[in-house]
């Protein structure tokens, strides 16, 4: 705990006297605001579909070969409404915007659930390198373009027969047993080539960098460009094991690289740094939400 506390001091220090703050964001960050993907929140929006096909979690019910179309964006719609278009249940992400609100800061993230923006983040700061569940694109995909889903993804979740609260959360009438499919015409197609869609989350080489991204693909080089001779925190949050080489190692070669850089890592059970930026290296091994209110 005393090294704990410590640490803590040294990263309230470090956002005091940085020029730049660069957060990067990964599903450890979501996690501490409640976005659990299995346990009870995947029970209470997938008991079907885990009775059915004995999946226990988000996760594999996205990647499971489901025999219809109908019944894959059944799935999917409701994944997609709880994790795009519901608020989480804790406000980690406000807590964490009160600490660089007004400072001179950008976002990378690996996360696609666009809590960042919902959070009153600056969209204008955030580049999401592995896409967002509120765009689909073309399954082949025949052009880069991506579109828009919230409209019909809200037809798709009622059409499954649940109610849409004012707060997003979704419940079922007294007697409705949800259905496990959506209509046909329900199922999106690409406006082009007629293909299903597919959502674009970078998964494989099919994955569209549409003009958004390419667009803040660049901000965050130019501001990385303006910034590497200032005094600059790389604040690393939940950033796990899975694609280090978008947020983690940057990071850690840029801390080496650059002479004013810090880096901070908050993450439960992984804040760790190579012993070439020790000295440079803020390391809090907890939950993001309860370090996030300390430091306010």
């Amino acid at each position: 705990m005393a090294r704990y506390d410590e640490e803590l001091t040294r990263l309230h220090g470090a956002l005091r006297d940085a020029e730049a703050i660069i957060l990067g964001a990964g599903a450890g960050l979501s996690a501490s605001a409640g976005y659990t993907y299995s346990g009870e929140r995947f029970e209470k929006y997938f008991s079907d579909f885990q009775a059915k096909y004995r999946f226990d979690d988000m996760y594999s019910g996205g990647f499971y070969p489901y025999g219809t179309l109908e019944e894959q964006w059944a799935f999917w719609s409701r994944y997609i409404h709880i994790n795009r278009y519901m608020a989480p249940p804790k406000p980690v992400y406000e807590k964490l915007l009160a600490l660089v609100k007004g400072r001179d800061y950008f976002v990378l993230t690996t996360n696609v659930d666009h809590c960042f923006q919902r959070a009153g983040f600056d969209r204008q700061r955030l580049f999401y390198t592995q896409g967002d569940y509120g765009l689909w694109q073309c399954s082949k995909p025949c052009h880069q373009a991506t579109y828009d889903n919230e409209a019909t993804v809200r037809r798709m979740v009622e059409a499954q027969g649940y109610v849409i609260a004012e707060d997003g959360d979704l419940t079922l009438p007294e007697g409705v047993t949800p259905r496990m499919t959506v209509p046909t015409e329900l199922v999106p197609r690409c406006p082009r080539c007629g293909r299903p869609m597919s959502m674009n989350l970078r998964a494989d080489d099919t994955f569209v960098e549409d003009e958004g991204w390419r667009r803040h693909a660049k901000l965050y080089s130019d501001f990385l460009e303006a910034h590497r001779e200032k005094r600059v925190l790389f604040m690393e949050l939940g950033v796990g094991g899975n694609t280090p080489g978008i947020i983690k190692i940057p990071f850690m070669r840029m801390t080496w690289q650059w002479p004013d850089a810090t880096y901070a890592c908050v993450n439960y059970g992984e804040a760790c740094a190579p012993e070439e930026i020790r000295e440079k290296s803020i390391l809090i091994d907890g939950d993001i939400g309860a370090a996030l209110e300390k430091l306010m």
